[in-house]
């Protein structure tokens, strides 16, 4: 897929500078990039690389000096970050499906599939599916029956999309990603040791093993609204009566678990090997990083930001960045963390006292 530099610049309303007929066929590193290759240099600590590169061209920082780095044209956006998303994606074929249905795909004939389907080999379609139009969906996928899958979808090798689920329009299911498994959802006859901890964990006995477990089968399906991604072995829970819920716009990286009955807003960005358990509600542009853990039946406002690793345990107000497990506030945390260091040395100080005292309780 190539384009001119002037394509490019056109297309993400940038600045051009140089030769626009230049013609670029993909994007490299200053470092590494080739004579045909764009090289991607959005900040100016990147300026001393290109001398290890043969680039021409290049997508450079605001007052950048093209000239002086040996190009021969240049691409100066407002801000480099924010043009990354359409310069990436005017460069990604994408998976190489034909267009069609391939022969060995499977696709029951009450099944839905709009105009522009490009569908792979050994591919499933369940009865009564409906897929939307210019659907892009590689082997190995199976979509369940009754699911309703919006306009450009790109579903890669292995996504599974189970029975009765709902999702919008440009949904991306990244490899062997998982929409509508059943949801963890166990109970006994009689109240568990694990109840009886969670309603009195101060008065509660020895514990003791619960009774034969039994399963409440999942009767809900999975909502996900549009321009929602899924990362590669991610998966979302089908919900035990309602839905489980996926708000528009909303990231999940890969090898992450969102359980039954949750919620989670709009334009939420959850990290690799975060995990959202069942029935808890996530406000709108929360930020989850890598290993959050959340858990069952507690609220996490809009705006909120939880660090690497936090567990978060208790309800949190919109607009707070917490840290740590359990998760307080992040400032608070990091002091935490701070004082945490100094216990070696407070531990010598306290043996060196309880020395001291000793020695003058023999003397007395």
């Amino acid at each position: 897929m190539s384009h001119t530099l002037a394509e490019i610049a056109a297309a993400l309303g940038a600045d051009l500078l140089g030769d626009g007929d230049l013609i670029i066929s993909g994007a490299a590193e200053p470092g590494q990039a080739r004579a045909d290759q764009l090289a991607i240099a959005i900040d100016a600590k990147y300026a001393d690389s290109f001398a290890d590169g043969n680039a021409v061209a290049a997508l450079l920082w605001p007052g950048a000096d093209w000239q002086v780095l040996g190009l021969k044209g240049a691409i100066i956006p407002t801000r480099g970050k924010a043009a990354m998303p359409g310069l990436t994606r005017l460069m990604d074929p994408g998976p190489a499906i034909a267009p069609g249905i391939h022969a060995a795909a499977v696709v029951d004939p009450s099944a839905q599939i709009a105009d522009g389907a490009a569908i792979g080999p050994f591919v499933t379609v369940g009865a009564g599916a409906r897929i939307g139009a210019r659907a892009r969906i590689d082997s190995h996928v199976s979509i369940g029956a009754n699911t309703v899958i919006g306009d450009d979808l790109l579903l890669h090798a292995g996504a599974r999309i189970a029975q009765g689920c709902t999702i919008g329009h440009r949904f991306i299911g990244n490899q062997n990603c998982v929409v509508g498994g059943d949801g963890f959802s166990f109970t006994t006859e009689a109240k568990s040791a694990v109840e009886e901890l969670r309603e009195d964990v101060d008065h509660v006995g020895a514990v003791q093993g619960s009774t034969h477990w039994q399963r409440v089968y999942s009767l809900g399906g999975v909502e996900i609204g549009d321009d929602v991604e899924l990362g590669a072995g991610s998966t979302i829970d089908r919900g035990t009566i309602r839905a489980t819920s996926i708000g528009r716009g909303t990231k999940i990286d890969n090898l992450v678990q969102i359980g039954h009955n949750a919620i989670l807003g709009q334009d939420c960005l959850v990290c690799g090997q975060a995990g959202v358990a069942g029935s808890a509600r996530i406000g709108n542009r929360v930020v989850l990083a890598g290993r959050v853990a959340v858990s069952d039946n507690i609220f996490v406002g809009d705006d909120v930001i939880a660090g690497g690793g936090a567990g978060i345990m208790t309800n949190v107000p919109a607009g707070r960045a917490v840290l740590g497990t359990p998760a307080v506030k992040m400032d608070t945390q990091l002091k935490i963390n701070r004082e945490m260091r100094r216990l070696p040395r407070l531990a010598d100080t306290i043996r060196e006292l309880q020395k001291t005292v000793s020695k003058m309780s023999e003397k007395g």
